[in-house]
């Protein structure tokens, strides 16, 4: 371990287990009483943010209230989405990008989760039914909450200048959204309601994966686990590619500004071993 200028290095691989037991020690530094801390985990899709968040609420439980949260649990129903691909742009149809999100709902129940001896109903998305749950199947938690993990691909994200917008980043781009509007829009919305949902996180992890071809080997894992029992209907390549290409613009905008602004980067490699971690104190 070697520290400098007021930050933690780690420069070796190391044991996961110990490394989420020092994250769960570093958030317990960061509890004050009396007061919700919320904690975000951002990172690429297949970085393993809800595996981490996870781990950290079994870990932290033993002496705090944990609740979690999630951003793909906040997505637009297909109805809704369908709707923003007829009104703005037909990339809306497919979830996943700032505009797909009940923006005011995550803002809504955090501040709820803040409260005084009361209950919160926390949202579920159905990724196989691509929908939310119905309400009757959201989970009931009790307030107040000492410790809330809210994890999400972009969360703490800046939107990129008008410059960066200009040029396709993909064939996605290039070929289905020629004027830029689609692009626009997600930046856009980056740029104004999803900061106001953003400044409710305290502190911020950030799981930087090693390249976009190691989100996709994770990602296309992904698939194959959640369609365990129904393989036919999990994503092909060429699906995969295309759904992800959706999230690429962002997915390197993060890699490249996000270990500047986290107040944790925890750096993996392809084998999805933590190879570098840093804390910015």
């Amino acid at each position: 371990m070697m520290r400098l200028f007021g930050c933690i290095v780690f420069n070796v691989k190391y044991d996961v287990l110990h490394m989420k037991k020092e994250l769960a020690a570093w958030i317990t530094q960061q509890k004050k009483a009396k007061t919700t801390l919320v904690v975000g985990i951002a990172g690429a899709q297949g970085t393993g943010k809800s595996t981490l968040a996870q781990a950290l609420k079994i870990l932290l439980s033993d002496n705090y209230s944990v609740a979690l949260l999630s951003l793909d649990d906040l997505y637009l129903s297909q109805n809704q989405r369908t709707k923003l691909a007829q009104d703005i742009h037909p990339l809306f149809e497919t979830r996943g990008v700032p505009s797909t999100h009940d923006v005011d709902l995550g803002i809504q129940i955090l501040q709820q989760l803040h409260g005084e001896h009361g209950e919160v109903l926390l949202p579920r998305f159905d990724k196989q039914a691509d929908n939310p749950k119905a309400k009757a199947q959201w989970q009931r938690c009790k307030t107040p909450v000492d410790i809330v993990l809210f994890e999400g691909w972009c969360l703490g994200l800046e939107p990129q200048s008008s410059d960066e917008l200009i040029h396709p980043i993909n064939a996605l781009e290039a070929e289905e959204d020629k004027a830029g509007v689609w692009r626009k829009q997600v930046n856009d919305a980056l740029a104004n309601e999803y900061q106001t949902l953003f400044q409710a996180v305290d502190k911020l992890i950030y799981l930087k994966a090693p390249s976009m071809a190691s989100v996709f080997s994770w990602r296309k894992q992904q698939e194959q686990e959640t369609f365990a029992h129904q393989p036919a209907s999990a994503m092909d390549d060429d699906a995969l590619h295309r759904f992800l290409a959706h999230y690429e613009r962002l997915t390197r905008h993060g890699l490249a500004t996000m270990p500047q602004t986290a107040d944790v980067v925890l750096t993996l490699d392809e084998q999805h071993q933590c190879v570098d971690s840093f804390y910015r104190n």
